[in-house]
């Protein structure tokens, strides 16, 4: 019984996280200005590292979770040089 609660919450997570994908695709194409397009890649990024966490919970498998590790890191480092981009003019000093 708790084994296909969980399979439903899961499923029901995994379409709401994807609600939430298009939504930011949505401001990431039409953002009036650069930084909600710069916002709406973060937000991107964090509910795709989300999708295939929740993927490898139904999956059981290990690949997701490192998937998952690669794209936090990598959205970190890109929001980090996207934002110090706009405020300054350049990424490297």
């Amino acid at each position: 019984m708790s084994a296909t609660i969980l399979a439903w919450s899961i499923g029901l997570a995994q379409l709401l996280l994807i609600a939430a994908m298009a939504c930011c695709l949505y401001r990431l194409v039409l953002g009036p200005r650069a930084q909600d397009r710069v916002l709406a890649l973060d937000a991107l990024y964090i509910c795709a590292m989300l999708l295939l966490l929740t993927i490898g919970m139904l999956s059981g498998g290990t690949l997701y979770f490192e998937a998952a590790l690669v794209i936090a890191l990598l959205g970190f480092v890109s929001t980090a040089a996207l934002a110090k981009f706009l405020m300054r003019g350049e990424v490297i000093e």
